[in-house]
């Protein structure tokens, strides 16, 4: 039998009297994928961190256990030690420096140099960078992800999707990894993305180089995996090849339970009405990697509206615009009534809410605890959470602690936070919790209208059916109108009343969710634009872009 790639053997680590991994097993081979599946605290970012060396672990007592690569014990006590080992990881959480570019990104600590007449003089330390080499580097490492990006921007203000691929970029730019750890790395991917990222995954096992993959999209796991091993709340329950498992199985495993359908059971019918609620009229969103270029698109009263398409062409941009978090222009409306554009105040006190896909970048406080970050922006833009205190005429406002630890605690059982309690710093909890607390941030404003922008990245199959099957009964029980931006075109397939798809920044069309997959794609593509609706086209894609409701002549389609 060929000597293993990597082997770990009874990993054990404990955080703060809390068991979070007992007694793991992993074996992967040369050429081999082997995926990793669990809940969120399941212990799999931690088992990571411990094979790569992260601060973190060592800080915090170090673990138990044996790591074997290539045969030989070692012990990692740094991320740079994995690296010179030949071991590189692709973090759950973006590892980019904002302010360099993506070339600077890929090449960092690697960079390429070219003499010149001082370094001649007084050594290599003052050669000059080699921009043209590192530019081709990075912009083969692109190629080979599909991505024609400029490999010249800047990474401040690049889509999460864009930053997924530079950081894998960066990884397969390294000559001698021999083992790559990709950690959630199609979370924020559409599904043809996510298969040029799949296909590349498996050139690089015929190159010799074992891959461990960690994912909650488990048609994924089966899909591309050699192996696969199921952990549950830091034990290991299960090691399959994909041959012997299915999806429905996994997800059993991973929970412990059997898992319905996504749905809300019992539910009023849908509340969507004719009525308009929100108009918005030749949107610009200046938002890098995801510019919006002329959209128009009209959202009914109680309506779950999608917003898909490919990653860079403009889906993402659309809430970040609407909510003033990036320059927009055009014109925007609720009930007929003006509200201006960038002004994100402004739309929250207007019973709008938004849950970014950037949940570290802008959607938490991570050094604030859960509560105080699902209070904030209500205390900031509603005065909930506030009592008066003094004398009538000098009052001023303090927060209300009770109040906040009373609402938290609701959100936790609700969303089944894992968590310590309410007062647990945002930062210590797992990248799908994070999320949770962002999506709890949103419903306490009690908006009118939430805009959930990838609500499901980093969330595992049953948290996943937690959330939507909570922004279904906002919407049935509650009349909110919920606009829902996802990667994922099965996700809002099973949720959407309508589903608009967005291309090269303009509203390519709007469909039913129960439309055929050929159709979506030919919206996707933009083959409906540069086909000119030929008499092949199914005659539902020329449904009014603009308006909505299929309004209007083909000819006269905003977007043709």
């Amino acid at each position: 039998m060929d000597t293993p790639r990597l082997e770990m053997r009874g990993i054990a680590k404990e955080y703060f009297g809390n068991r979070v991994l007992k007694g793991v097993n992993l074996r992967v081979g040369p050429g081999e994928i082997l995926s990793i599946v669990g809940e969120n605290g399941a212990g799999k970012s931690t088992l990571m961190n411990i094979l790569f060396g992260m601060p973190v672990i060592h800080n915090t007592g170090g673990f138990e256990g044996e790591i074997l690569f290539d045969g030989a014990p070692i012990s990692i006590r740094s991320p740079q030690q994995a690296v010179e080992l030949g071991i590189g990881m692709v973090h759950q959480e973006f590892m980019l420096l904002p302010g360099f570019s993506i070339t600077e990104n890929i090449k960092l600590n690697r960079e390429l140099t070219r003499p010149n007449l001082l370094s001649r003089l007084c050594g290599p330390k003052l050669e000059h960078l080699d921009m043209p080499a590192m530019r081709s580097d990075s912009r083969a490492s692109l190629d080979r992800m599909g991505m024609s990006i400029d490999e010249m921007l800047p990474v401040a203000g690049l889509p999460v999707g864009h930053m997924q691929f530079v950081e894998i970029a960066r990884e397969l730019d390294k000559k001698k990894t021999r083992l790559l750890v990709l950690d959630e790395p199609t979370a924020v991917l559409t599904e043809s993305e996510a298969q040029v990222l799949l296909n590349a995954m498996r050139s690089l096992a015929a190159q010799g180089i074992s891959l461990i993959f960690i994912t909650h999209r488990l048609d994924e796991v089966v899909q591309v995996s050699d192996g696969i091993t199921v952990l549950r709340d830091g034990e290991q329950v299960a090691d399959l090849s994909p041959r012997e498992t299915s999806v429905g199985h996994l997800a059993e495993l991973m929970v412990g339970r059997k898992l319905e359908a996504v749905g809300c059971d019992g539910c009023a019918p849908s509340p969507r009405t004719d009525q308009v609620l929100l108009r918005l009229e030749h949107l610009e969103v200046d938002m890098p990697g995801e510019m919006v270029k002329d959209l128009s698109l009209e959202v009914f009263q109680g309506e779950i509206l999608g917003l898909g398409g490919l990653a860079g062409h403009g889906k993402v941009g659309v809430a970040n615009g609407v909510m003033g978090m990036y320059p927009a222009r055009g014109i925007m409306a609720i009930e007929g009534t003006p509200l201006p554009l960038g002004h994100t105040l402004e739309a929250l006190r207007s019973g709008l809410a938004f849950v970014s896909e950037d949940r570290r970048g802008v959607g938490l406080l991570l050094e604030e605890s859960i509560e105080m970050n699902v209070a904030a922006p209500a205390m900031q833009s509603q005065e909930k959470f506030l009592r008066k205190v003094g004398p009538r005429g000098f009052q001023f406002s303090i927060m209300d602690r009770r109040a906040m630890r009373r609402h938290a605690e609701r959100f936790i059982e609700e969303l089944d936070i894992r968590c310590t309690g309410p007062e647990q710093i945002v930062r210590r909890l797992s990248g799908g919790n994070q999320q949770k607390v962002c999506i709890a941030k949103a419903l306490t404003l009690e908006p009118r209208i939430l805009f959930v922008s990838e609500p499901t990245r980093g969330i595992d199959v049953g948290a996943k059916k937690i959330v939507l099957d909570l922004l279904v009964r906002l919407n049935r029980e509650h009349g909110v109108t919920v606009v829902v931006t996802s990667s994922e075109l099965a996700e809002l397939r099973s949720i959407c009343d309508r589903i608009a798809i967005v291309c090269e920044g303009r509203l390519e069309g709007i469909l039913p969710p129960d439309a055929s997959d050929r159709d979506f794609g030919l919206l996707m593509a933009g083959e409906k634009s540069h086909r000119g609706r030929d008499a092949e086209g199914p005659s539902h894609l020329s449904g009014s872009c603009g308006q909505g409701s299929g309004q209007g002549s083909k000819e006269e389609s905003p977007c043709s």
